[in-house]
């Protein structure tokens, strides 16, 4: 078992670093709010530092998931940053979702340091982090990938290599590209249900079933029927990523019409006051427009 640090104590977070002081692990937690982090400390053990630099002095790997690009760098640089703490050697995981472009820059000043860096976004919302069940996507050096992967262990059901630096992230902008069109197609086809007369439950039971099903149909169509959108990633963050992936499309060509219309459309949702529900709220937007 390893000497641990986790940055970020998030609803995502919290409950990942929970699950590594439950396999064992010797974790010391740092939070923006002491609160959060006093809280996990009298819950789950394990120790608090007052900075992320405090935090990192003495683990063998250093795990993050906080908000964004600008977040990530206030908790890996400067004298209080956990660069700064970690010994040569270590490892930083980054849970978080941010540009592949901070990613690099990271892993340059790392490398200079004598430290790994592993980008490795996670994909499975709140209720996956809590279940230990989430997707986990790397990139980074094989090396360092092998040894973070035996310690992610503690809460993934799936964690791969994609590639050098940057893979991790790349691959999740796949991931939240390919969400946004499920979410509007799901949002669009329960929206024609309710409007043709239809009963949403048995229309999705029959449709699941065929091409049509996904697991956002499966998690979310009753929620959304039910309007209640307090279930996971929030609008507010899906812009955020959608826009990482957007602006990542201008520099390497890709086309992104759909995942550009979505945005969007989620832009939308927050002007409704919705900025705080989850991504499914689609449909709001729709009931909304008659």
């Amino acid at each position: 078992m390893a000497k641990l640090a986790f940055l970020g104590l998030g609803v995502m977070g919290y409950p990942m670093a929970g699950h590594l002081q439950a396999a064992g692990h010797d974790v010391t937690v740092y939070n923006r709010t002491t609160a959060k982090a006093e809280k996990w400390v009298g819950q789950h053990g394990g120790a608090l530092g007052a900075t992320p630099r405090e935090a990192a002095e003495g683990a063998s790997m250093v795990m993050s998931c906080v908000g964004n690009d600008d977040d990530l760098r206030a908790v890996c640089l400067g004298d209080d940053g956990a660069f700064a703490g970690m010994a040569e050697g270590s490892i930083f995981v980054d849970h978080t979702t941010v540009s592949a472009a901070v990613t690099r820059e990271l892993n340059d000043v790392a490398a200079s340091k004598g430290i790994a860096f592993i980008d490795a976004p996670v994909s499975g919302g709140q209720a996956g982090a809590e279940n230990g069940q989430l997707s986990v996507m790397c990139g980074g050096a094989q090396e360092s990938y092998e040894a973070a992967e035996k310690v992610i262990d503690a809460y993934a059901k799936l964690c791969r290599r994609l590639g050098d630096s940057g893979a991790g992230q790349m691959t999740k902008m796949c991931n939240q590209i390919a969400i946004a069109g499920l979410v509007q197609g799901l949002s669009e086809a329960l929206h024609f249900a309710q409007k043709a007369g239809l009963d949403g439950r048995a229309v999705v039971e029959v449709i699941s079933q065929g091409a049509a099903g996904s697991w956002q149909m499966s998690n979310r169509y009753e929620t959304m029927l039910d309007d209640h959108f307090d279930h996971g990633f929030a609008v507010d963050w899906m812009r955020k990523d959608l826009g990482i992936c957007l602006s990542t499309a201008d520099e390497n060509g890709a086309s992104l019409p759909v995942t550009a219309l979505v945005d969007q459309f989620y832009k939308d949702v927050q002007k409704l006051g919705g900025g705080r529900w989850d991504t499914s709220s689609l449909l709001k937007r729709l009931q909304a427009m008659g």
